[in-house]
């Protein structure tokens, strides 16, 4: 069986969709004639623990482990507080306060290309005798914390060493990049070393569409998208009797859907029936400007924070849900930027509502697969008749979802397209 070593950083007990990639990958590839080896951190500082993905951490895979050093330990000595709501990814848009303007600037400008980087040295020394003792020949990184793939370079210059980077998401195009405050010179220096990734790298891997063309201007190397996917039995569950729209994720304060609130304040006003029958689920971190403008829609009685849940317990509610809101922030950036959530809420099979900008990758998905309606976030007749017509269909207990074509993205089949790949 042929071996690779699997450099990440979010592995289980990590939470949230970046550790469900490779984690499934893992659990697949020996039926595939692939023997991964697993390469983490030992002490990591996760944003978001969900102990439950520790179970499914296949028993016969090889895990190696080496002590990484983060700064947002020092950066709490300033405000902890503050440290923790920017690693989990959340960034005042808003009148940001000193404090937090100092540590984006930090993050943003000292810290190239992220946090991480305090443990590409020790990785590549450390790897050197994995490399040689395993018999390994090829190597995937996967990004972000895009910190990792310069692990990979690192190998690679040193070693005769087939290198695969895993992009799961863009790098210097992705939308927050803007907000951290970046000199010039950490512009630049972002844009070298992405370009020194593609180039040196031997194949590539991309979640969409989008991401490949961006990359495909920089590089001549073979770019393979390979989508996130679904893997879970699904439970059976009784549809919730309210008319339950459920968002599943972090709603940051660049997702938030001003012309979703303004359609359910106008269609709570104008219609009594849709006013005692609505409940809004919000299933994650929520940012403060989201909260705010849900209380100056006069929506806070009809929104209820379910804070982040266990993966089991993320299933139940998608399938509970009368309707499933699908969010991206209006932006040219993020017209490739695919949900993992989005795979999860195809295989539920309940109707989904997608919110986000023109020529959306992931809205588009949507409709081909006939799963539900994609909305511009400024499209407030639009988004009225969507929920409205869903809404007269829960009525009559017709609201269904006869989605086509989505075996494709089951984690087996994903896994298969990969190995073929590597």
């Amino acid at each position: 069986m042929r071996k690779i070593l699997v450099i990440a950083y979010y592995w289980p007990p990590a939470g949230g969709p970046g550790v469900q990639r490779w984690l499934k990958f893992v659990k697949y590839l020996p039926e595939f004639g692939i023997e991964p080896i697993v390469y983490v951190p030992e002490n990591p500082s996760y944003p978001i623990v969900d102990e439950k993905f520790v179970r499914e951490v296949p028993d016969s895979i090889k895990i190696v482990k080496q002590p990484i050093r983060e700064p947002y330990g020092w950066a709490s000595l300033l405000s902890k507080k503050k440290t923790k709501t920017i690693s989990s990814g959340i960034i005042k848009e808003k009148d940001p306060s000193f404090i937090e303007k100092v540590l984006l600037w930090i993050r943003g400008n000292l810290f190239i290309p992220d946090a991480r980087k305090l443990w590409v040295k020790p990785s590549i020394s450390y790897l050197a005798k994995v490399i040689a003792d395993e018999g390994i020949e090829t190597i995937i990184t996967t990004g972000p914390p895009h910190s990792l793939h310069l692990i990979g370079l690192g190998l690679k210059k040193k070693y005769n060493i087939d290198w695969i980077a895993d992009f799961r998401d863009p790098w210097t195009s992705i939308g927050y990049h803007k907000k951290l405050r970046l000199t010039e010179y950490a512009r630049l220096k972002h844009k070298a070393l992405e370009k020194g990734v593609l180039l040196r790298a031997d194949k590539i891997v991309v979640t969409s569409n989008t991401t490949k063309t961006e990359f495909e201007a920089i590089t001549p190397k073979p770019i393979k998208v390979i989508t996130n996917g679904f893997d879970d039995d699904l439970p059976t569950v009784k549809l919730d009797s309210k008319f339950t729209i459920s968002h599943i994720g972090s709603l940051l304060t660049g997702r938030n859907p001003l012309g979703f609130w303004q359609a359910l304040q106008e269609l709570i006003s104008e219609n009594h029936a849709f006013k005692n029958a609505i409940k809004i689920q919000l299933a994650g971190v929520v940012g403060e400007e989201v909260l705010q403008s849900i209380k100056d829609y006069g929506l806070t009685d009809y929104v209820k924070q379910l804070g982040y849940l266990s993966h089991d317990r993320v299933l139940e509610i998608q399938q509970k849900s009368q309707l499933l809101l699908l969010l991206e922030i209006d932006s040219e950036e993020t017209k490739g930027i695919i949900p993992g959530k989005l795979f999860e809420y195809l295989n539920a099979k309940r109707p989904i509502l997608a919110i986000g900008p023109k020529g959306w990758e992931a809205g588009a998905m949507v409709e081909q697969h006939k799963a539900g309606n994609t909305c511009l976030h400024d499209n407030i007749p639009a988004l009225k008749n969507v929920l409205l017509e869903a809404f007269h269909h829960y009525e009559k207990g017709t609201l269904v979802c006869n989605s086509e074509g989505v075996k494709q993205y089951h984690r087996k089949a994903l896994t298969e397209s990969l190995a073929k790949f590597i």
